[in-house]
């Protein structure tokens, strides 16, 4: 699934992952968040709902992956490589797809996250719909379909 993260007036595409998680993050799609710059190789940033629970893991990470974690919940975009490992409870919500570099900027960046639906993809391909019961509730209050989703 294709969303785009705008930020600045630019519009950097990502690919979500084909997870429960990541389908309960696009539940909440559109949103608008600011996010606050962590360690230096992320920014950060509190989602308005519950997500699943995350398993305990440590594993490394690439520029541009996005996260949860499962705690807060809070979104993460890593966009720096510091060579350390991720530690704790989080979920690999997807990928940026290209522009990762766009959060690595100064101070709190404010960004509005939404599904590409209905957009062409760089790829020339209009992005899928949401999969499953979510998609019913396309439209509406994006705690509807969490709430209903699990």
């Amino acid at each position: 699934m294709k969303i785009h993260l705008t930020l600045d007036g630019r519009a950097v595409p990502a690919t979500l992952a084909d997870t429960e998680a990541a389908r309960a993050f696009a539940a909440m799609l559109p949103l608008a968040i600011t996010l606050y710059g962590l360690f230096g190789r992320e920014k950060f940033g509190p989602l308005p709902g519950a997500m699943p629970l995350a398993p305990q893991r440590l594993q490394g990470y690439e520029v541009g992956d996005i996260i949860c974690w499962s705690a807060g919940p809070d979104l993460a975009i890593l966009h720096a490589q510091d060579g350390q490992a991720l530690a704790g409870g989080f979920h690999v919500l997807g990928r940026i797809d290209t522009g990762a570099e766009a959060f690595g900027g100064r101070g709190p960046l404010d960004v509005r996250i939404e599904l590409a639906e209905g957009k062409e993809g760089e790829d020339g391909e209009a992005a899928a719909a949401l999969p499953g019961r979510c998609a019913a509730y396309r439209g509406t209050k994006p705690s509807t379909c969490v709430a209903n989703a699990s």
